[in-house]
């Protein structure tokens, strides 16, 4: 499901007009961006938890050439599923 397919759908199933349910869900976007990039979590009853995990810096190799190669640490978003998510 695309950004405009769930737009319409939170507009059939609220019975709003698909503007409204547009802002709601670009307003949601928003809001969830700024939350994790100040590292809350965010949690959706029914849904899940979002959250952002810190990789730390790590020795890999490249496969062309087997020479080591420093990989910088990175954040990465997670997301773990609710008991009703999960079968």
């Amino acid at each position: 499901m695309n950004k405009a397919q769930l737009v319409e759908a939170m507009a059939l199933d609220a019975g709003i007009s698909k503007t409204d349910a547009r802002k709601a869900v670009d307003a949601f976007v928003r809001v969830t961006v700024q939350a994790l990039r100040e590292e809350d979590k965010i949690l959706l009853s029914g849904l899940g938890v979002f959250s952002v995990q810190h990789r730390p810096a790590r020795m890999g190799r490249n496969p062309r050439t087997g020479a080591p190669v420093r990989i910088a640490p990175k954040r990465t978003l997670r997301f773990r599923p609710t008991i009703e998510l999960d079968d």
